[in-house]
């Protein structure tokens, strides 16, 4: 019976490193596997081509998926260092400006780490970050701890700011690296389908060798981010360049 294909698949991706965890695509939402061949025409004096010849044939893909996976984009694209831990952000911290010493220490300042600015919560015009000594509509900070003006005393503000937390979590550094490098990875793609006739079908595309050209981080207004991840395959060193499995014989 003919073999049909329904929906996203399973795509997981290896790197070519000692003992590697393949990373499995999670939430995947579609996958692409291209074949683009060039062709050249032999023309004589008529419109037609004489004969056509079939030149170099690249081989990309494109994977979109929802779940973020530090390990798969590093493993795939960066090939940085990892760590534990995470880097976080306190996106409008609420606090009301006291008196003397007219100073707020952030819920967060023992591992506070970057400062991302202050704003009025009533107006929503930011404050001015200066060294020291601020007046009104200004402020400084070090360490978590911030100093406003006396004349902004009983003022509501919100303060946002970068603080780490090292018992969750996971941290990448993307370093800059000599031009050629680049993680090596094979992708395995599996399509499942269970047929009128009741019927299992599998369909697998194993892919030798591939290196990634794109990482897309997208975000949208009332909807998931979805990571986008691009990649070019290529023959391993046998030659090969993919093994595809089909259920149906004909």
């Amino acid at each position: 019976m003919a073999q049909y294909a329904f929906g996203s698949g399973a795509l997981w991706g290896t790197a070519s490193v000692t003992n590697p965890t393949p990373s499995r695509f999670g939430g995947l939402q579609d996958v692409s596997i291209d074949f683009a061949a060039t062709v050249k025409e032999l023309y004589g004096q008529y419109e037609f081509p004489l004969t056509v010849a079939r030149g170099t044939v690249k081989v990309t893909g494109k994977a979109k998926f929802a779940q973020m996976q530090g390990r798969l984009m590093n493993d795939l694209f960066f090939g940085g260092t990892s760590a534990a831990g995470q880097i976080n952000v306190s996106d409008n911290e609420a606090w009301a400006i006291p008196t003397t010493p007219y100073q707020v220490t952030v819920a967060n300042s023992t591992t506070w780490t970057v400062d991302l600015g202050v704003r009025y919560s009533v107006t929503g015009i930011p404050l001015t970050r200066v060294a020291s000594a601020p007046t009104l509509g200004q402020y400084s900070c070090a360490a978590g701890v911030y100093t406003f003006a006396s004349a902004d005393t009983g003022a509501a503000v919100l303060i946002s700011y970068e603080f780490t937390v090292a018992t969750t979590g996971q941290t990448i550094t993307v370093n800059n690296q000599l031009l050629g490098v680049a993680p090596l990875f094979s992708p395995v793609l599996k399509q499942q389908y269970t047929n009128p006739a009741g019927v299992s079908q599998q369909l697998t595309l194993s892919m030798t060798a591939a290196t990634s050209s794109k990482l897309s981080l997208a975000t949208k207004l009332e909807d998931f981010m979805q990571p986008e991840l691009d990649f070019s395959c290529f023959c391993n060193a046998a030659n090969v360049l993919c093994t595809m499995s089909f259920a149906e014989v004909n």
